[in-house]
């Protein structure tokens, strides 16, 4: 550009178009800014609300890992193509997903943002006074009027008097004549009160998760289950939590009682279960029965005990061909079906050639031509034991672990075949010894949970219902009393209402109130 161009452009003279001044980002601090109160918003709050509620439906479908971990097992190897790739997301353990966290922890993040700017509001607002009266009270959805002879201030005083007595909260002019009166801030404070229940119940199950520890056993009749790391079947502790802090209490099941419905449609549907147990809070200490019942924990040194599951482990005695016994115990046999068709294994690693057998249990024998052998009730009716026994490599010294309710049998032949009854004893093929179904004894499943967020979250739950039944239930509303002269010589009173909520009641409301106020008046 030449000089003359340049002047040219200076005093808007130049047909040459402007240069466009830079575009200038917002910067580090302006995308911040941005994000957060994208974050802090009530939309995104919402949204991140449909997401945790979505995110948690894969730990109601699928078994997860922390409650039912023989299930998870048994998901994953009747999957072998998609039950790893399931679990390596994270679909068996869903709530201590990273995922789940990262939607957990923003949604905290967004409630956070959003209510406690409104608490400061709402502080405010709480100590302001009510609005002055508008220029024109005819406007107002209910409106009434009535004249007097009381002197406006006497009508002024009986308004305000009235409708404090009442506990509206009541601001007044006496110069300008009208009476504002306000109620129903408990509507805003209960809406906040659910809004910060629910970050402090988010607050009390991250803290519990934390600090807390989840475990799962399995205990036999007759057995006793300490306390220890050892002894659990499944122990999921929180990243805080220490094993050192396990309380060193035990648990003896001394039985196991369930009950069915005999007849009719339900037949065969539970009715009770029970566990009557003997409880030590330490080994010193002197055993206490107690009785733990489903949705009836027991409880034991802030740990609580569930009872959540049940089955049989059929009794066996097995020999070898010298008859020395290999084993004699029960055996755990794992429920596939609701009237108790189980499956189970036996392994006798010491044994040459190793042998290891496969079962299934059936509480109440029945067979077809279709199914061939079934249960057709839960309860030990009539028990049958059906099994094979197979001989080789257990697979046990490959340094692989190995579920102690599956038989590798890929490097082992089936050596026969046979079904039991209790009492009856079982000659093994080609010298192998005996076995003999003695009998059945059942078994239950406890979850031993610690969580130190439990009453936080129990009474954060109490409020978010109070504040909810709050926001539900209580209506804000706005009154003015209005007094002016007439050509008369009388007092003209005018009485406005605005409900600022949508509820029914307000017409009745301000009738009452206008009724009360002209019988005041008259009166005095």
């Amino acid at each position: 550009m030449s000089i003359d161009d340049t002047t040219q452009a200076q005093t808007g003279l130049s047909t040459q178009p402007a240069v466009e001044p830079a575009v200038v980002g917002i910067g580090l601090i302006g995308w911040m800014r941005w994000l957060w109160r994208t974050l802090t918003s009530m939309r995104v709050a919402l949204i991140l609300l449909f997401l945790l509620a979505l995110a948690a439906i894969p730990g109601s479908v699928f078994p997860q890992r922390a409650t039912d971990p023989i299930d998870v097992k048994q998901y994953i190897a009747n999957n072998p193509t998609w039950g790893p790739v399931m679990d390596r997301v994270g679909l068996f353990d869903v709530f201590a997903a990273p995922w789940f966290a990262a939607v957990y922890l923003l949604l905290m993040l967004s409630l956070a943002g959003c209510v406690i700017p409104r608490v400061r509001s709402h502080w405010r607002a709480m100590r302001a006074a009510p609005p002055a009266a508008p220029s024109r009270l005819s406007r107002m959805p209910e409106y009434r009027t009535f004249q007097t002879q009381a002197d406006a201030a006497g009508v002024l005083t009986a308004a305000q008097t009235l409708l404090s007595s009442s506990r509206w909260r009541v601001a007044s002019s006496t110069s300008q004549g009208w009476v504002a009166a306000e109620k129903g801030y408990l509507r805003e404070t209960g809406n906040l009160l659910f809004h910060l229940s629910l970050l402090a119940l988010l607050v009390a199950v991250g803290f519990g998760s934390m600090l807390g520890s989840k475990g799962q056993v399995i205990v036999r009749e007759g057995s006793t289950f300490s306390n220890t790391l050892t002894q659990f079947d499944s122990f999921n502790p929180g990243r805080l939590y220490s094993p050192d802090k396990l309380p060193p209490f035990s648990v003896t099941l001394d039985d196991f009682h369930a009950t069915y419905q005999e007849t009719g449609m339900q037949r065969g549907a539970p009715r009770d279960f029970a566990a009557n147990v003997t409880v030590k809070s330490n080994p010193d200490s002197a055993g206490q029965r107690e009785v733990i019942g489903v949705n009836e924990p027991l409880s034991v040194d802030g740990t609580k005990v569930y009872l959540v599951g049940h089955g049989y482990a059929p009794t066996f005695t097995v020999t070898d061909s010298k008859g020395q016994v290999l084993l004699k115990d029960s055996v755990v046999f794992l429920p596939q079906d609701g009237n108790f068709t189980s499956d189970g294994v036996i392994k006798l690693p010491d044994t040459n050639p190793q042998l290891g057998f496969t079962g299934v249990f059936l509480p109440t024998a029945a067979a077809d031509s279709v199914r061939g052998g079934f249960s057709s009730f839960p309860a030990a009716n009539d028990p049958r034991v059906f099994l094979s026994v197979w001989t080789g490599n257990l697979g046990l010294d490959s340094g692989v672990p190995q579920s102690v309710y599956r038989l590798d049998t890929s490097k082992m032949t089936r050596q026969g075949l046979k079904a039991l009854a209790p009492g009856q004893t079982w000659t093994l093929p080609n010298g192998l010894g005996t076995l003999t179904f003695t009998g059945v004894t059942e078994y239950a499943t406890f979850n031993i949970n610690t969580d130190p967020g439990s009453g936080f979250a129990l009474a954060a739950a109490a409020l978010a219902i109070i504040g909810l039944s709050l926001s539900l239930f209580v209506r804000r509303r706005r009154i003015w009393v209005r007094v002016s002269d007439s050509p008369e010589g009388l007092s003209v009173v005018e009485v406005g209402a605005l409900a600022r909520t949508e509820a029914p009641g307000l017409d009745s409301e301000i009738d009452a109130v206008t009724t009360e106020l002209e019988q005041v008046v008259e009166r005095t």
